[in-house]
Order: C-alpha cells, then structure tokens, then sequence
C-alpha cells in the first residue's frame, strides 16, 4: 500500500479511549492533538506516523469499523456482542473489565431455573436473547430500555435484568443481586476486514507491539 495512506482508529469515549491512548503511548504512538481539551475538532491527527483517531459512542464504533470509516476500533466485548457487526476482534487488551450478568432480586432465582416464561429488561436485548435462548433454552420476553436497568425489577416491569456489573453495589443498593453470570467483558481492538488484507504488516506490528504491554 502507498506509504501516505492514514490508518484511522475509531476509539469509543471516556475511560475506554484515555486508557487506550495511554497504552498507544507505551508504544511510542501519540496524537498531540488529542491533548486540547477546548479543541472542537472531531478528528485528530499524528502525521508522522500517518495516524488519524476519532471519537465515539460506543455502539458506533463496530459499524465505523465494518463499513471501513476506521481501520481499527477499540470498544467493549459487550458492544461487539451486541452489535454483531462484520469485523476481526484481535485482541484483548485487558482493561475495562467487567461481567455480563442476569440480576434481580433472590427470589427471581427460582424462576431461572424452571424455565418458565419471564420479563427481562435490558440494554442489550440481542445478548440477552442469545443466552436464553440459546444458551438456557428458557423463552422470556425481553424489553429493552436505555437508561437505569436496575428499575425493572423495583416498579414490576421485569422478573430479571441482564447488565454489566463492575462493582455490584448498585444493585445490592436497590435490593438486586447477581443471580447467573453470562461472560467477563473488557475492552477490545477490532479492525476491518478489507484493511487487514491492505495493510497486513502495519496493523500486524501493531497488534504484536501491543501485546507486549498488555
């Protein structure tokens, strides 16, 4: 590939893209740019390195990354689940860690086990569909809501929540606790599929610099 040619990162915003770029830094790459936070730019550049990065939300990030507007994405394992998008996970970079988790309260936990029909609200209705279906083989009615899960059970609208438990003192807070784990989450860096046969070696020593620091 010709060597001006900028390989574009998709990070998703907040903790997840300060930790990323800190990690970039170990490596040697780092976008001055980026620094300025009164800056109203949208795209950052390091041009020695042919570099460009970007900031998102998190579910935006895989669909930057399928449809080649980025090279490479760094994002939850939860919204590359979630999303499903078309793109290579090459690797784990161990930070951001957390646990995908059906909740509620304890006496939910009976109705996890008889397979009876129940309401599940969350935020990623796809994961939870996936795990009761596939994984339990237990049919539930699932209501996606976008802001506190942890209400479902409190006011009645659900049996159970599936959601990312960092600490669980949200839910021991509200009188919820983890009934089943899911899967561990954590951050991870995705790459789109027709950059990784156009630029093998420059994303390649990449992911093989940064799996020395992670």
């Amino acid at each position: 590939m010709s060597e001006d040619r900028y390989l574009t990162f998709a990070l998703a915003k907040g903790r997840l893209a300060n930790k990323t770029m800190e990690l970039l830094e170990k490596i040697g790459i780092t976008c001055e740019e980026m620094n300025d936070k009164d800056s109203r730019k949208l795209i950052f550049v390091n041009e020695e390195r042919k570099l460009k990065f970007f900031l998102s939300k998190g579910p935006d990030v895989p669909t930057y990354v399928e449809y080649g507007a980025a090279d490479i994405g760094v994002v939850g394992s939860d919204i590359i689940m979630e999303e499903n998008r078309r793109a290579y996970e090459v690797l784990d970079l161990g930070y951001g860690k957390c646990r995908m988790c059906v909740c509620g309260p304890k006496s939910a936990k009976e109705l996890l086990q008889h397979h009876e029909m129940i309401r599940v609200a969350s935020k990623y209705p796809n994961i939870a569909k996936d795990y009761f279906y596939n994984k339990k083989h237990q049919t539930v009615d699932i209501i996606k809501l976008n802001g506190s899960v942890e209400l479902g059970p409190i006011v009645e609208l659900s049996d159970v929540i599936v959601d990312i438990v960092e600490t669980g003192s949200t839910l021991k807070e509200n009188g919820l606790e983890i009934l089943e784990e899911i899967c561990p989450l954590s951050a991870r860096m995705i790459v789109n599929q027709v950059s990784m046969q156009m630029e093998p070696e420059r994303i390649k020593k990449l992911i093989m610099d940064l799996k020395q620091h992670v």
